[in-house]
């Protein structure tokens, strides 16, 4: 059995009963076939939550030191993300960006779930920022569903600075499908990445309820 078949036989059943998040809509992830779970994002433990509450496998990023570490510790959490099905981005290397989309589309390829985060880094402040468009290009370069997901509660289980998790309720809410075969057909490759991001950005706030904020997120220092 392969490590992250061993980890999520034993990590969502434990921390659902611990935790006990309230999940809404997990029948619009499809079973089979590439799509992208599309989040807003409020902590580090968001690429946990989403994972431990969908049956099937959600590949996120992570960044590469958590890959890289040395002795016991560094060979713990190399295992424990390579368990969850998380791949390592070097996020301050300029290529980095370009890297992960191509990884990602090699994810959906092979008619994977791949999650990704629109605002690009955590919101400090709870509100939900303009989304970035790699979302619209991976979704529609691989010609796969988008599923927004909604997190809320999430920056109470494990706030900034804090690295251990805390018995708090959380509800992961999931909305239908944004398809887009043949929905872009003769408009402006940049134009349809920023229509198709919006109503993704517009379909996540509808799930949480959050204030939107009007620019981008910036990565903040120890992000």
């Amino acid at each position: 059995m392969s490590l992250y078949r061993t980890l999520h036989a034993v990590v969502p059943p434990v921390a659902k009963a611990i935790w006990r998040p309230r999940v809404e809509g997990l029948e619009h992830v499809p079973a089979t076939g590439g799509v992208l779970l599309a989040s807003n994002h409020l902590s580090f433990v968001d690429s946990v939550v989403i994972p431990v509450v969908v049956p099937r496998k959600v590949v996120f990023l992570a960044k590469s030191d958590y890959f890289t570490g040395t002795g016991v510790t560094g060979a713990l959490s190399r295992a424990w993300f390579e368990g969850l099905g998380m791949l390592p981005v070097d996020r301050d290397d300029p290529r980095a960006a370009l890297g992960s989309l191509d990884t990602a589309l090699e994810v959906l390829a092979r008619g994977e779930a791949f999650g990704l985060y629109p605002e690009g880094t955590r919101s400090r402040d709870g509100r939900l920022y303009r989304g970035r468009t790699g979302v619209a290009h991976l979704a529609l370069t691989a010609g796969v569903p988008i599923v927004p997901v909604g997190l809320v509660g999430t920056e109470k289980l494990q706030p900034v600075g804090s690295s251990v998790p805390r018995v708090v309720r959380v509800d992961v809410r999931f909305g239908a499908p944004i398809e887009v075969a043949g929905r872009f057909e003769g408009l402006a490759s940049g134009k349809a990445r920023r229509v198709l991001t919006d109503e993704v950005m517009d379909a996540i706030a509808g799930l949480t309820g959050q204030e939107r904020a009007p620019g981008y997120n910036a990565r903040a220092p120890d992000a």
